[in-house]
């Protein structure tokens, strides 16, 4: 059996604190929390994998009952319930009223992120790490 070795002490193992850590996060932890991948084209345009999603971003859900070809904007991110609204992803209540359905960052992909100039220095120092770590190489390969 093969026990894997804990690598940061001040992180518990434990499946029970993980999960109350999860959902009393503080909102700008819930905030990287919910983050969503690039689309491929994005990804090697920016030389990012996956980014903070936030409302005005065009994304496209890959998951579920929802998930097709159409792209929507984000209408709010939701963080108190770890869900974004996502433009014409609605649906009709009993008393005919219309409520957007909150769905998981992490089951949606990013094909248009809204550029202002952090999000910008955002990309900027994320690809920039990317590239010095490009010739690193694996943790898992051996150099011979």
């Amino acid at each position: 059996r093969f026990v894997k070795m804990k690598l940061n002490k001040l992180v518990s193992s434990s499946r029970r604190k993980q999960r109350k850590r999860h959902f009393q996060a503080p909102s700008h932890v819930r905030r990287i929390i919910m983050s969503s991948p690039l689309s491929k084209e994005m990804r090697t345009k920016y030389n990012v994998r996956s980014l903070p999603i936030r409302k005005d971003d065009e994304v496209q859900v890959v998951r579920g009952h929802y998930k097709g070809q159409q792209v929507g904007k984000v209408v709010q991110c939701y963080r108190k319930k770890f869900v974004v609204y996502i433009e014409r992803i609605q649906r009709e209540k009993a008393n005919g009223a219309t409520v957007y359905v909150g769905i998981h960052p992490s089951k949606v992909v990013i094909v248009k992120p809204k550029l202002d100039k952090d999000r910008k220095l955002i990309l900027e120092r994320r690809a920039k790490s990317r590239m010095s770590g490009a010739d690193k190489g694996s943790k898992y390969e051996e150099s011979q």
